[in-house]
């Protein structure tokens, strides 16, 4: 440009040329720019002697008029340092990818020097001078404006500075989020063991190839039995753990620990190797110890009740007794009371607090702690056991919408499982149980014991509900789960409520009996007592009750049988639908099938000129071929190309042939034998009825020329024939269906 510019005429040298883009303003196009370039008059005036030298420009300080976009009607003023300078050579255009690759790798600093510092400089000053002009705004109005204790000025130049340098608001230390690791506890034999000791069972547990596999019922006494065995001839013994325990490996060394009386000094996935310890002797027994908390404050032996004994009121005595016992031991030492913590985490205690009174706990459990209620050991039969009174709140129903047992459902699944079974039936122990912890939690979680033999998961839920009076929530071969109800009430409210009816019996009777006094003061000495109505009385109004609640019954009664018997109908009638249905997607398919073979299919139309023969020729004719003994068999495809062509073959050798049908209908026999005669040119002799069915004798004619090509090209092949004739056998069954069914 600046060239071009230094060929001009001497009377044009008060012109320059600014391009400028407005930062208020959109982009405009490059034939919108301002030319008001002024020659320095040093400057040479002919261009050829210093072509060289490039033309000086001096910016005035007078504001530029710039053209206007066509919708713009005001004139665009702006000042000198506004206009872009065109005086300096003009970069080559890079391409669009270049560019794009240039500002990302500026935005993400990985060039040094690059133009995102640069950018990043520009928006700093633009800051700061809206910073200025408002400090400069506010320093009027508040005098004391706060100072923010940096200016962006002092960032550094983004030429100079490192590409690595840090924003105000970066900080030192970076933060970093890692993986908390679960801590490892220290076994038992850890703590007792010493460590050369431990490392060298630890060595000889490795190299053990046999073991004691332990099956679904758990460490059983069998399984204890045999790892004594073991232990009379080496100190260490392995058992393999499978479901459920293999699951929860930390709760099987627990139980393998407490069962057998030694220590787990190694373990690999679903095994373990237990030590029998240093004083160890054979045929020493062990004896298990429970906390009184597990025991559910007894001890297994006393478990054993007698069904005579054992009364359902002393149960729940028993049970409400041992609700006052508290989580934690208390010890008395000189006169003071000492309170030792139990260990376990808050759930764990809270779930036991619940579980406390109700039986014995469940030691084989294969999953975490608290550990639930062994129900086998409870009493199989409770005298006096009743389900629980049950009333329903006014205006409301007992029945469970759909969300509410979703909702409950869900949350079930937070909840400790309750009591652990393996009993099929007598389960009045349990209900008693189930009965007195719903006063406490609303849903109660039953698990099936594994490797039980002939437990019936359905069969328990079934006499659960039947002696509780319960909602099933959910019912698997893993565990049942039981909601009290809308309509249960607990023991003291029912008390309540049996309570309240009494007092109202006996203002019913208190009022009929002052009723009763006061009609008998009316009567006269003399005159004789007759029977008076029984309106307004005690007796009316429970006839009144016993009315209403046997219309009630029976309508309620009626309502069902009408109901079953509606269900019924719709039934009957989706499946009459569902079948008609089918039967007409079926007659529609073999109808289709039909008429694709009756397409390729062009029967032969009659000759009109027919030879003719006597009746004497005819009679003749048909003797002979009453005593023929080849013949042409017809079965269940019909007339097809292949019994023209056999038909072609035995007019070769004589002049009668001689069909045999196995069709009953004669119409159809009939039909048959015209299609013959139609099909090979021959003539229909006569239809003669015989015991395994029907003859058809065909003469060949005076005039008969066998043809070159015996096989009839307007005829279905043998293959196709069988195909029409199954269709026609399907479509004739299916419509014989849909009679029956409509």
């Amino acid at each position: 440009m600046a060239a071009t510019l230094s060929l001009l005429p001497p009377q044009s040298l008060s012109l320059s040329s600014h391009l400028h883009f407005p930062l208020h303003s959109t982009p405009i196009s490059n034939s919108c720019f301002a030319t008001s370039l002024s020659f320095n008059s040093n400057s040479s005036r002919n261009p050829r002697t210093n072509g060289d030298e490039k033309p000086q420009f001096s910016r005035s300080d007078a504001a530029v008029k710039m053209p206007t976009a066509p919708w713009m009607k005001a004139p665009l003023l702006l000042q000198p340092s506004q206009v872009l300078d065109l005086s300096r050579p003009r970069k080559e255009k890079k391409s669009a990818i270049d560019e794009d690759e240039k500002r990302y790798q500026s935005l993400t600093g990985k060039v040094s020097g690059g133009r995102g510092k640069k950018a990043m400089k520009k928006i700093f000053e633009r800051i700061e001078k809206l910073r200025e002009a408002r400090d400069s705004e506010e320093a009027v109005k508040n005098p004391e404006a706060p100072d923010f204790g940096f200016s962006l000025e002092e960032l550094g130049d983004g030429e100079n500075s490192e590409v690595g340098g840090k924003m105000p608001w970066e900080g030192d230390e970076k933060v970093v989020f890692r993986r908390t690791k679960k801590e490892k506890v220290a076994t038992a034999a850890e703590l007792s063991l010493d460590r050369e000791l431990l490392e060298r069972l630890r060595s000889e547990a490795a190299r053990m190839r046999s073991w004691v596999k332990v099956n679904k019922a758990g460490v059983t006494q069998a399984v204890v039995d045999q790892v004594h065995l073991i232990w009379k001839d080496n100190e260490l013994a392995m058992l393999k753990f499978g479901l459920p325990l293999c699951r929860n490996m930390d709760r099987a060394r627990e139980i393998l620990e407490t069962k057998t009386g030694g220590l787990v000094v190694w373990s690999k996935r679903d095994e373990l190797v237990i030590y029998r310890g240093c004083g160890y002797q054979f045929g020493q027994k062990t004896f298990l110890k429970m906390n009184s908390s597990f025991a559910g404050g007894q001890e297994t032996s006393s478990l054993k009740i007698s069904n005579h004994e054992f009364k359902y009121d002393n149960f729940l005595s028993q049970v409400k007794s041992d609700d006052n016992t508290i989580d934690e031991k208390m010890s008395i030492k000189d006169g003071e009371i000492e309170i030792m913590p139990i260990n376990g985490s808050l759930y764990e205690r809270e779930a036991d607090r619940l579980l406390d009174g109700l039986g014995p706990r469940f030691i084989d459990w294969w999953m975490p702690k608290p550990l639930p209620v062994d129900a086998d050991f409870l009493p199989e039969v409770v005298p006096g056991f009743r389900p629980p009174f049950r009333r329903c709140p006014p205006h409301a129903s007992a029945k469970l919408t759909d969300d509410e047992l979703t909702y409950l459902r869900k949350l079930a699944r937070a909840l400790p499982t309750h009591f652990v079974l393996g009993r099929n039936k007598n389960l009045q122990g349990l209900a008693a149980a189930i009965i007195k912890l719903w006063e406490k939690c609303h849903i109660v979680k039953i698990a099936v014991k594994w490797g039980t033999p002939n437990t019936d998961d359905a069969q328990m839920a079934y006499e659960l509900r039947y002696l509780t009076g319960g909602v099933l929530l959910l019912r698997n071969k893993f565990l049942i789960i039981l909601y009290r109800g809308k309509d249960f009430l607990p023991c003291k409210v029912q008390n309540l409520v049996a309570e309240r009816e009494m007092e109202l019996k006996k203002c019913q009777l208190q009022e009929e009996a002052a009723r009763l006094k006061a009609s008998g003061t009316f009567y006269a000495i003399n005159e004789c007592v007759v029977e008076t109505s029984t309106s307004g009385t005690l007796t009316e109004f429970k006839d009144i009750q016993v009315e209403s609640e046997r219309v009630k019954n029976g309508s309620r009664e009626i309502d069902k049988q009408l109901e079953a018997e509606k269900e019924r109908l719709e039934k009957l009638l989706r499946n009459q639908e569902r079948k008609l249905r089918t039967l007409n997607m079926k007659i529609k398919r073999s109808a289709k099938e039909l008429a694709k073979l009756n397409s390729a299919w062009r029967p032969a139309e009659q000759d009109a000129d027919q030879e003719m023969i006597t009746q004497e020729e005819r009679e003749c004719f048909r003797k002979i071929g009453q005593k023929m003994d080849s013949s042409l068999v017809l079965g269940r495809r019909g007339v097809f190309d292949g019994v023209i062509e056999g038909l072609h073959q035995h007019w070769k050798h004589r002049e009668i042939a001689k069909v045999i049908t196995m069709q009953r209908l004669f119409s159809q026999v009939a039909r048959t034998a015209k299609q013959l005669e139609a099909e090979s040119g021959g003539i229909l002799v006569s239809i003669d009825k015989l015991k395994e069915g029907h003859a058809i004798i065909l003469y060949r004619g005076k005039n008969y020329r066998r043809p070159l090509n015996l096989v009839s090209q307007n005829l279905l092949n043998k293959r196709e024939a069988l195909h029409w004739s199954l269709e026609m056998q399907r479509i004739g069954a299916e419509l014989e269906k849909r009679r029956g069914t409509i």
